[in-house]
């Protein structure tokens, strides 16, 4: 079977359970995101020195799938999707990020008011999936804001991870030696 499908060549795909929508529909418009975020945290996880960021970038990237993966699938076919054995996003995935930026800030971090990205060829790779990050939380916003995500903890999740990457930024440039004005 080839990559290319050709499914998608008028502007349609398909979401978990085969439901077609367009291709800039808020579901599609907020996985796809997410997914953009999963590429920028490999690079990040690439580009790191430390295991300490290396594994826990590796643990978040799947659990985005995860997240990815319940992002894809219709509200309506959100039981069928936990029934076929999917997880969907739990209060125990924030508290492992709540956990990570309690670990992080209980070190000597360094940094004064608002960061400036660039510190380092990583802290800066961490700084764009975290604003990246951000930009997941407003397209699942708005899937909130229309009614058609019940589970706000994707929400939480996300927000939590952004100001994770941030401190991870803060993490490597501390480490790194970079010089804060």
């Amino acid at each position: 079977m080839s990559i290319a499908t050709r499914t998608g060549d008028r502007g349609m795909t398909a979401l978990m359970y085969n439901r077609r929508v367009s291709k800039h529909h808020p579901r599609v418009e907020a996985y796809g995101t997410v997914d953009e975020l999963n590429s920028a945290l490999g690079l990040a996880r690439a580009t790191a020195e430390h295991d300490f960021v290396k594994d826990n970038l590796l643990a978040i990237q799947k659990t985005l799938v995860k997240l990815m993966g319940e992002l894809a699938t219709e509200t309506i076919d959100l039981s069928r999707y936990q029934k076929d054995g999917y997880q969907t996003v739990s209060p125990e995935m924030t508290t492992a990020l709540d956990k990570l930026i309690a670990e992080i800030e209980g070190q000597d971090i360094t940094y004064k008011g608002w960061a400036t990205p660039g510190g380092t060829v990583h802290s800066a790779a961490l700084d764009v999936a975290r604003s990246l990050c951000r930009r997941s939380e407003r397209r699942v916003c708005q899937l909130m804001d229309d009614g058609d995500l019940p589970n706000q903890e994707i929400l939480i999740y996300l927000n939590r991870l952004g100001d994770l990457l941030w401190l991870f930024a803060r993490w490597v440039e501390t480490k790194c030696g970079v010089e804060f004005d």
